[in-house]
Formats: C-alpha cells, sequence, structure tokens
C-alpha cells in the first residue's frame, strides 16, 4: 500500500471522545461557561489525585508558572536556576518577572536537569530551582529537595510534561513545594488550553487565586477590593469539564503509552543507530518519545529526514532546541559550548509519534519508515 493511502500520524494527538464532545456541549448549555462549578469540581478531583494539596487551575501552564513565581514574591534582582533544554516558557516567565533565567546543563542520558552544575550556579540572588521533568520522568526530588533545602531555596517543578508520573510510587505533584502541570493539547492530560498548580500552603493557593483575577478579593458588604496587581488566567468551566473526564482516563491514557513506548524499545533499531530515550520504570508517564538523530554519520540534515518522514505520513516535532541558544538569552551572554548536552540534544532531538489512539501497528510504520529515510540519508 502506498504510503499516501494510509492515515497520517502527528507528532502528538488529543484523545477525544463522544461523551467528553456531548459534556462540552452541555456546559455550553448551562450558559455557565467561564469559571464557575466545573472549574471547582475539576481543582477538587485534582487535589484528590495528589493527596489533598491545594490546586488552583489557569488558563495554560505559562501562566501557572508566571503566577506561581510572582506568588512566592520573585522579581527584579533575583535568580531562577532552570535546564537549558527545556521549553521556551520557563525563561520567559522568569523574564517577564522582572528577574534573570539562569541556565545549567542537562543530564546527557535523563535529560533532566543537572543538580551539579545547578548547585554550581547558586549564587546569594538565586531564589528558586525550576527543573522541568523531562519528557514525563521525574528529577530525583530527594537530590532537588536536598540541594534546596541546603541552600533556603524555593522549587517550582515544572511538570508539564509530567501528570501521572511517579517517584517511588508518589505522584509527582502530591509531595514537594510548588508544581506545575500543563493540560495543552499535546499534553497527556488535555483541557483544550489549560494548567495547574499544586501547593504545598493554602496560603500560597489563595495568593495565586487573586493573581489569576485581577488581585480582586469580596469584602463582606458584597462590594471588591484589589489586593495585588493580578491578571487574569482563570480557566473557564468548558475546559474544565472536558478536564474532568480527561482525568478520569488518565490512567488508562498512561497505560496504552507505555504499551506502545515498549514496542518502540523492541522495534526502533536503526542502521546507524539512533540514542533512544532513557527508559525510567512504570513512574515514567511518557508524554513524548524523542530519540536523537545519528546526524554524524549521516548525509541529510535533521529538517530532511523530517520532510522525508512527513512525505510518508508521518508526523514528527523538536522537543527542545537549546534555550540558551535563543535570540532572547544569547543576549544574555550565553553562547554555543556553553551546556554542550543540552546543544546536542538540540541539534539531535527528533519527537516521534506518540498518543493513546496509537496502535503498536502504527507504532512499526513510524520505526519502518525511520529505518528506511535513515538508510536513505547516508
Amino acid at each position: 500500500m502506498h504510503a499516501n493511502t494510509l492515515p497520517y500520524l502527528p507528532f502528538s494527538r488529543p484523545t477525544i471522545d463522544e461523551d467528553m464532545v456531548h459534556a462540552i456541549s452541555d456546559t455550553m448549555r448551562s450558559l455557565w461557561i467561564t469559571t464557575g462549578p466545573q472549574v471547582t469540581a475539576f481543582e477538587q478531583a485534582l487535589s484528590e489525585r495528589h493527596g489533598g494539596r491545594p490546586v488552583r487551575v489557569f488558563t495554560s501552564a505559562t501562566a501557572a508558572l508566571e503566577v506561581a513565581l510572582l506568588a512566592i514574591g520573585v522579581g527584579p534582582g533575583d535568580e531562577v536556576i532552570i535546564p537549558a533544554q527545556t521549553f521556551f516558557a520557563c525563561a520567559n516567565v522568569v523574564a517577564r518577572t522582572g528577574a534573570t533565567p539562569v541556565f545549567v546543563d542537562v543530564d546527557p542520558v535523563t535529560r533532566n536537569m543537572d543538580l551539579v552544575a545547578a548547585e554550581a550556579a547558586i549564587t546569594p540572588r538565586t531564589r528558586v530551582l525550576m527543573p522541568t521533568h523531562f519528557a514525563g520522568w521525574p528529577l530525583d526530588p530527594d537530590a532537588l529537595y536536598d540541594l534546596a533545602n541546603k541552600y533556603q531555596l524555593r522549587v517550582i517543578e515544572d511538570a508539564a510534561l509530567a501528570i501521572g508520573s511517579r517517584w517511588q510510587g508518589k505522584a509527582i505533584g502530591s509531595f514537594g513545594d510548588i508544581v506545575s502541570f500543563s493540560f495543552h493539547p499535546n499534553k497527556t492530560l488535555t483541557t483544550i488550553e489549560g494548567g495547574a498548580l499544586t501547593f504545598a500552603s493554602e496560603e500560597e493557593a489563595v495568593r495565586a487565586e487573586r493573581l489569576r483575577f485581577h488581585g480582586i478579593v469580596r469584602l463582606p458588604d458584597g462590594t471588591r477590593d484589589v489586593v495585588v496587581a493580578g491578571g487574569k488566567s482563570n480557566l473557564p468551566d468548558v475546559n474544565a469539564r472536558l478536564g474532568l473526564l480527561q482525568l478520569a482516563r488518565l490512567d488508562e491514557f498512561i497505560a496504552q503509552r507505555h504499551v506502545l513506548v515498549a514496542r518502540y524499545f523492541e522495534r526502533l533499531h536503526t542502521d546507524p543507530p539512533c540514542q533512544l530515550p532513557f527508559r525510567g520504570d512504570e513512574g515514567h508517564s511518557w508524554n513524548f518519545f524523542a530519540p536523537l538523530l545519528p546526524l554524524d554519520q549521516v548525509r541529510w540534515s535533521r529538517k530532511q529526514i523530517m520532510d522525508a518522514l512527513h512525505a510518508e505520513g508521518i508526523g514528527t516535532g523538536i522537543s527542545y532546541e537549546a534555550l540558551h541558544l535563543t535570540t532572547r538569552y544569547a543576549a544574555l551572554g550565553y553562547q554555543a559550548g556553553d551546556f554542550p548536552h543540552a546543544e546536542r540534544i538540540g541539534r539531535e532531538t527528533l519527537t516521534l509519534p506518540l498518543y493513546p489512539t496509537m496502535t503498536v501497528d502504527d507504532v512499526d510504520r513510524v520505526c519502518h519508515t525511520l529505518q528506511h529515510v535513515l538508510r536513505a540519508a547516508q
């Protein structure tokens, strides 16, 4: 069968069934479509899944991260340590508070922040460690919080990729300091757009709630006051209704991702070989699957390989470019060679299709096609 008669496989696709479509329609018909009872229910369900901790939801994980920084008072003169191999939002939210993002390299195997490098980057201005749980594999929380406690630093865990991930049986977000989740359509759980924070402190959760809605508090006489210069990042009920149904199926989604990933590890053997992702254990939620291409052994560029895969009906992505080499952050004085592991990942990474409605036959097709393309690229 010719490739163009086969269905296109994007690198990510949300799982939306008819029950979810009907639930959203019912929420629309209720005419309560902005923040209301569905948001309250969604926050409660997320809290129950994460050990009863306070939870607040937002229009995006980007907004959630920025609110988290503001809620703990991060601002001009402060430094926040983040990995150089993560999504752009992590640096942008720091910069938007007036603080300075300080990049460090990552472990070449797990692609999580190198805590030895992070410790070396700590200065008297450092306020926060903000690691990313890369692809859903958690950064060792024991080592992370030992380091934070040693220097009396706050931690904001970027768990955008790690809803449903576990460390030694404990759900990421059910312990620690502040943890941020993403519900974008390419994440394991979606609310169309959206994000959440789990907190160790109810007081900071209330502060975040005010920051997400204009800084408003309601007074006993029914009037309103503004106590902080808040923004507007409150999640609508329509999104929250979808989130409730997605959350109910989260374990199912992750179980199917494990099946597909196991197939990738079984079948993805190319010549020349790709470097496969870190496998971890059952605590890995596998938001994406991103091997490193053997670009030093082929004639084609990554773009040519991606184009060839696209022509065969295989969608791909890049997770992620080296953040410190972007125009905005290179302007802080960073340059090529500063963080070699992040830079290698940024050059060679390729995100392959992975989502719950895929089949093992789809994985076989991706593996076969990538093998064919890499042979042609030599």
